[in-house]
């Protein structure tokens, strides 16, 4: 199983290891495209902060974080599974799980990023800020320029298994699963119920969406669960307590539509 995960806009500060290493990340053919951004990353920030800002789209109260760009070659690294912070992580919890459990996770979760095109849990990176909707102005837009890279690299990393993808939109247009790929692809929406005037109403909340993703994902995790295909996927969540209305694609080489339905958070 592969899990497609979004990171997230906060991040932890870079840790006190060695500095980066592009050579250890995983997925390495997608090294020249990492070279390419990291470049033109560090080069922004140096150069002009004003621009920098306006190109990351940061407001005045977050300038600071330009100055980790500046630093990404240099900084200390962590896990990117320690970096990576908010709400999914927070639920998802990687530093409370069992051993058995941590090493799923290193094997089948995948962290979609703007700098990085995408990097496992265990994969050490300096912090930084850069989404995937930025559009730098030497590469342009950046979910863009990793289509290419990604349809090189992804499918060998998916295998034969199952994929759940879980990204946000703005880091599912860096890599789209197509044919056979796709028909064993699950993408998951959460959706929030709620009773207004006698009526269920259903609406997507981020922090239900978020919270849900990453509990899902640990309890999938903790659990051992090896699905072999969406089909397979539906019946594990609901044996581990969860609401799933699945919709099957209309015709081949599509992705499985799901709905996880929510009432609250526990």
């Amino acid at each position: 199983m592969l899990v497609l995960l979004p990171p997230s806009e906060g991040k932890a500060a870079s840790g006190r290891g060695a500095p980066l290493k592009p050579e250890s990340l995983s997925l390495p053919g997608l090294a020249a495209a990492r070279a390419a951004v990291l470049d033109e990353l560090v080069e922004l920030c140096t150069a002009d902060e004003e621009k920098a800002r306006e190109v990351l789209g940061l407001s005045e109260g977050l300038r600071g974080e330009i100055a980790k760009n500046v630093e990404l070659r240099t900084a200390g690294t962590r896990p990117a599974g320690e970096i990576y912070t908010g709400v999914l992580y927070d639920a998802l919890d990687l530093a409370s799980l069992d051993a058995a459990a941590t090493r799923r996770a290193g094997k089948s979760l995948l962290v979609f990023s703007g700098l990085w095109g995408a990097v496992r849990v265990g994969d050490r990176i300096p912090s930084y800020r850069c989404s995937m909707g930025v559009k730098l102005p030497g590469l342009g837009a950046l979910g863009a320029y990793w289509r290419g890279p990604m349809a090189a690299v992804l499918p060998e990393a998916a295998g034969d298994g199952l994929v759940l993808d879980l990204r946000s939109s703005a880091y599912t247009a860096a890599w789209k699963p197509k044919g056979e790929v796709a028909e064993r692809t699950a993408s998951v929406r959460v959706l929030h119920a709620q009773m207004v005037d006698g009526v269920e109403k259903r609406s997507v909340v981020s922090h239900f969406n978020k919270a849900t993703k990453g509990r899902m994902v640990r309890d999938l995790l903790l659990a051992g669960a090896r699905p072999k295909g969406p089909a397979e996927l539906v019946e594990t969540l609901r044996e581990l307590g969860y609401v799933v209305e699945a919709e099957a694609p209309a015709r081949a080489g599509r992705a499985w539509s799901l709905d996880v339905v929510v009432t609250e958070i526990h």
